[in-house]
Formats: structure tokens, C-alpha cells, sequence
């Protein structure tokens, strides 16, 4: 690492960390004050905030008056998104994500020529990133982390546009359209970057190509040699359809309600919806899950044996094995309890990916430890609902298989969800709500100030 990097941790510095370590707030009065901690009750259900049109979760149905647990079920405007990829799929299309876009933002299914029009409208859009944008800004100081850079050049576009304030619709629908179009060049690109100067890898910089979809031009611009399969490509686009948007409560999709509520810039928003995705607890889990799986291939010797492998599942759960917090990654979910919709269409089609790959063997692995952990948790843990697999689960499996590099999955799931912060964002500046503003109890006891000269 370079001298000029800001990283140590002087002795001043760690003594002063020791006085906001001490801080801590007694966990029982969370309890006594009925404070719903993560804005979700005992039972996880989340706090009533808001209201959308864009999207629905299901969790729970009532039968025989009673509210139970179900099959989780996701709608993008009303629609069953199982239906929506589905159709994609079984017509052999890679546009299912430029579909589920067009879906979220206008209310409604395009036609073909809608469709078309739309695809045109983002290849314009992505031929349009400002001239030496990428030797200026996403080249120079790569992070090792590209959402960093991605989140950066999204603030830099502040600065080329001369509307950037105007938060209009009309002008806040052209920059959504504009960051649904760059987004995977800003990724991309930063990826390059990154691979060059910080891995000392190889520098290729491909332009995207106005003929192909989303899905591929992310293969298209990664790869050295442009090349792909028609079932990568199709797994890919499923990958960005079922990433695209998952209610208004999610983590980065609340922030950018909320920094929407307080009047700012599109660019603002979305930064700050990006700096929420990069968390290791939303958009970042995936790689958890495949860390997590590299650790259990090197621990487990035999995966075909249910008692070995069970054993160190325990061992991970009783915080002796991997990260030592205890988590299984992948595994639960803030509001689906029996099945995440996500997940289970993802997994019939990871199993035709892995049979190409001849990666059978891994994804019976990934079957194993999805049906062992889910027992073992709801066997040793106290838990308000069922516990399954998430997306997360299969989605890093997928990425391997496609040979995404591990510093791309995150940024790829924000390649996919600015379409639903797009559409959550103007939804709420239609609305013209009030700013967002939830309370905070302080239970912090009076004291008197003491003067100086007697400390």
C-alpha cells in the first residue's frame, strides 16, 4: 500500500475509540421503551412507513381468520414476478431486465415496439457517458472496493450535468434512465481499473454494444475475448430481473425514500442508496455465502457425508468455525419465512447452469447445506418464523459459475436494483410526502457540566 493512504491507527486514536466503545445502550431498555429495533417487530414484521405501488412481498396469508406463514410470493406492480421470468425464459429473450425496468418505472408491461423503443432509449444513453469520463474519473484512485468507485463517479455526473438540481419528473426520469444505462459501464470499467493498478492485472476497456441487452453487455464488456452463451446470458438477465426491486422497506431502497424526503439531487440519492447496498448485510452477502463455502470445501473432506458435514454446520452455528458470529450466511431473511420467491426460482435454473458447467457435484453441496442448516437453527435457535434460503444463497454459486470476479457481485446486484430505487424515488417526490423522520428516545441521564479548571 502506498505511504499516502490514510490508515493508521496512532495510540491517541485507539484510546479515544475506547470512550465510544464504552457507549452502550442497556439492550433492556429497547424492551421497556418498545422500541421496534431494525423498524421490525418480535415477529420481524416491519413498521408501516409507507405506501408503493411498485412492488409487493408476501410472507403471510390469513386462513381461518389467523395469520400464518406461507410460501413467499413477490409482485413487481401487481404482477407475480414468477410469471414475468417465466415468459422470458421459456421465449429464449435477454431482455427480461430492460422488461422488469420498463415494468417498475411506468406501471405497466410494454409492448414489443415499447420494449424496443426503451432499448434504444438506453443504448443512446449509454453511448452518452462524457468524453475521457473514464480516463478522468473511474481510472484515476481505484478503490479495491468498486462499489466506492461506482458510488464516486455517480457524484461526479453531478458535475456534468446542468440540470442536476431540477427535480422535476420529466428531468428526474432522464437521469434515472441515464444511471439504469451506465451503471453497468461505471461497474465494469471501475473493475478494469481496479484489476490494472491495484491487482496488476491486464487493462481492457470495451465500449458496450448497442445491439445487445443489459445482461449482455455486462458479459460483453468483461470478458477479454466479448464471448458468451446464450444460457449465461439468459441466467444473468434472470439474475437482474429478480434483483431489480424487493419492496419499499429494504435497506437501500428506505434510504433512498429518505434522502428523496429531504428535497435532494437524483445523484445524492443514489449514492446514498449505493453506500446502503455495499453493507456485508445487504448487498454484500453473497459474498459471505461464497467465503462461507470455501471455508466448509476446505474443512469438510467427504461432502457426500451428511454426519461430517452436519457437524461443522454446527460448529459454524455455535461460533467455533469460519467467522466465529454464529451465521450461517444465506440462510433467512428479514421477511420471508418458509421460501424466498427469489431463491427458489433462481435454484431450478442454477441446476442447468451447474449441469453445463459440470459443477453437480457443488450444487448438490449447496442443496445439502440449504436443507442441514435450516433444521439445525430451527432446532437450537429461538426464532419468531421459519428460516430458508434466500437469494444470497445461490446467487455467488451462479456468479462463480459465470466467472464473474467475487469484487463484481455486489456492484452487479446495484446494476440491477437502480432500477427500483428509480422508480421508489419518483414515486415519492409524485407524492410529495413530508421528510422522513423517525424518533429517538434519549436515555441518557442529565449531568452537570463541570467547568474546566475543575476536571
Amino acid at each position: 500500500m502506498s505511504s499516502n493512504k490514510f490508515s493508521k491507527i496512532t495510540p491517541e486514536i485507539e484510546a479515544l475509540a475506547s470512550m465510544c466503545e464504552s457507549n452502550v445502550i442497556n439492550p433492556e431498555l429497547y424492551t421497556e421503551n418498545k422500541v421496534n429495533r431494525g423498524l421490525r417487530d418480535l415477529n420481524g414484521k416491519g413498521v408501516l412507513t409507507g405506501l408503493t405501488e411498485i412492488s409487493e412481498i408476501i410472507s403471510k396469508k390469513v386462513v381461518d381468520g389467523k395469520e400464518v406463514s406461507c410460501d413467499g410470493e413477490l409482485y413487481y406492480r401487481g404482477i407475480d414476478v414468477h410469471k414475468i421470468t417465466s415468459a422470458v425464459l421459456s421465449e429464449g429473450r435477454h431482455n427480461g431486465f430492460e422488461e422488469a425496468s420498463y415494468l417498475l418505472l411506468f406501471g405497466k408491461l410494454p409492448s414489443e415496439s415499447e420494449l424496443q423503443e426503451f432499448m434504444k432509449i438506453l443504448a443512446k444513453y449509454r453511448a452518452a457517458l462524457p468524453k475521457n469520463f473514464v480516463r478522468d474519473v473511474i481510472m484515476k484512485a481505484p478503490s479495491d472496493d468498486i462499489m466506492n468507485n461506482i458510488q464516486r463517479a455517480v457524484l461526479t455526473l453531478y458535475s456534468y450535468d446542468d440540470k442536476a438540481n431540477d427535480t422535476s419528473i420529466p428531468n428526474v426520469l432522464r437521469q434515472s434512465l441515464e444511471l439504469i444505462a451506465m451503471f453497468p459501464m461505471l461497474a465494469a470499467y471501475s473493475y478494469s481499473a481496479k484489476s490494472y493498478y491495484n491487482d496488476k492485472g491486464s487493462l481492457y476497456i470495451h465500449r458496450p454494444n448497442p445491439n445487445l441487452s443489459t445482461a449482455e453487455n455486462i458479459l460483453y464488456m468483461l470478458r477479454p475475448d466479448n464471448k458468451f452463451t446464450a444460457l449465461e446470458a439468459q441466467i444473468l438477465d434472470l439474475s437482474l430481473i429478480l434483483h431489480a426491486e424487493h419492496g419499499g422497506g429494504n435497506n437501500s431502497t428506505f434510504t433512498t425514500h429518505v434522502v428523496t424526503s429531504s428535497g435532494t439531487d437524483t445523484y445524492a440519492a443514489i449514492s446514498a442508496a449505493l453506500s446502503s447496498l455495499k453493507g456485508p448485510k445487504h448487498g454484500g452477502a453473497n459474498i459471505k455465502v461464497m467465503k462461507m463455502f470455501a471455508d466448509i470445501k476446505s474443512n469438510v473432506k467427504d461432502w457426500s457425508d451428511m454426519d461430517e458435514l452436519t457437524a461443522y454446520l454446527e460448529k459454524i452455528l455455535h461460533k467455533e468455525a469460519f467467522d466465529k458470529t454464529g451465521i450461517v450466511y444465506g440462510l433467512g431473511h428479514a421477511v420471508y419465512s418458509v421460501s424466498d420467491p427469489r431463491a427458489k426460482i433462481f435454484k431450478s435454473y442454477v441446476e442447468k447452469l451447474a449441469i453445463e458447467k459440470h459443477k453437480e457435484k457443488e450444487f448438490e453441496l449447496y442443496s445439502d447445506i440449504e436443507r442441514i442448516a435450516a433444521e439445525l437453527i430451527a432446532s437450537e435457535r429461538k426464532i419468531y418464523k421459519g428460516v430458508s434460503a434466500n437469494i444470497d444463497f445461490y446467487s455467488g454459486f451462479v456468479y462463480s459459475m459465470l466467472k464473474l470476479p467475487v469484487e463484481f457481485y455486489t456492484p452487479l446486484f446495484s446494476i440491477a436494483r437502480i432500477s427500483g430505487w428509480s422508480a421508489h424515488r419518483i414515486e415519492e417526490l409524485v407524492n410529495a410526502g413530508k421528510i422522513i423522520r423517525p424518533a429517538y428516545k434519549a436515555v441518557q441521564p442529565r449531568m452537570e457540566y463541570i467547568p474546566m479548571s475543575k476536571r
